[in-house]
């Protein structure tokens, strides 16, 4: 038995339509990929993503990054309380080692993940062998399998190109919140030759087209599929929100009776809100939107 049986997926995640007069208006019809109810430890993208990694570890301790509010690390823990491998999670900030736990990472350390706390210098160094090497041997976890911050590498998007194929004919475009841009990369190449998709970054900083690509290069050999990404809505960067994307997630929970996570899916749905408004897709075009927390 893999462990993607016993992690008891639920897959294909739902296609649901909601009824949403800003894009009725268009003529444009909305619908939400579900992968949110995967599995109610290992939501979303980060299913996809982390289960080809670790059945890749093999058993062996899963060594990973992320900063102080990561659902990587919370799904990595979890995985590995589920499936009985140690877990070591790197944590940017060093400054966060003397202070209480918050939530999410209080949620690591209880499914039995070793938290090692890095300055913020060391930590975005954290790719180069000899950095890596020591870190890893800081932690006592020489031997880790090492998945990278977000959980994009190679094995994660391979494994993502099924969330494109489970949309093949269901949708014209298909949208996605982005944080490292593995998601992205894979469900591009799955999608069939007439579909697009669209990626919105909740970071600042430009740099999600070229490591899509670079990620895309890595896993089939160059670039795959027709994607493009709309970097207006971020709100500032990673974690920040602010009024306008609170009170834009509290009146689509109104409306629709689904709950918003904000860092990731409210920016996706008020970006495609703005797009709809703008004029950006013609009459009769089916936007799927993939809720992935």
């Amino acid at each position: 038995m893999t462990s993607a049986d016993i992690l008891a997926p639920r897959l294909p995640s739902p296609l649901e339509e909601v009824a949403d007069d800003r894009f009725g208006r268009h003529g444009v019809r909305l619908l939400l990929k579900r992968d949110d109810l995967i599995h109610p430890e290992l939501i979303g993208n980060k299913w996809r993503k982390l289960v080809p990694n670790i059945e890749a570890a093999a058993g062996r301790p899963v060594l990973t990054f992320g900063g102080a509010y990561s659902n990587h690390l919370r799904a990595t823990a979890a995985a590995g309380r589920l499936l009985g491998f140690p877990t070591v999670g790197v944590v940017r900030g060093e400054e966060l080692a003397a202070r209480p736990l918050n939530p999410s990472l209080a949620r690591c350390a209880a499914d039995g993940m070793r938290l090692r706390f890095v300055d913020r210098s060391t930590y975005r160094r954290k790719a180069e062998p000899s950095v890596l090497a020591g870190l890893a041997r800081a932690a006592g976890a020489e031997d880790a399998y090492v998945v990278p911050e977000g959980g994009s590498n190679t094995a994660a998007v391979r494994g993502c190109r099924a969330l494109g194929a489970e949309l093949r004919g269901l949708a014209d475009v298909v949208a996605i919140a982005c944080g490292t841009g593995g998601t992205l990369a894979g469900l591009a190449a799955g999608l069939d030759a007439g579909q697009r998709a669209l990626g919105v970054p909740v970071l600042r900083g430009g740099f999600l087209a070229r490591e899509t690509e670079r990620l895309q290069r890595a896993a089939f050999g160059g670039r795959r599929g027709d994607w493009t990404l709309d970097e207006r809505f971020h709100f500032g960067g990673y974690a920040r929100t602010g009024p306008c994307l609170d009170a834009f997630a509290r009146d689509f929970e109104d409306r629709h009776g689904l709950p918003v996570e904000r860092l990731y899916v409210a920016k996706l749905l008020y970006g495609l809100v703005e797009l709809v408004a703008e004029g950006a897709w013609p009459r009769g075009t089916r936007v799927a939107a993939v809720i992935t927390a």
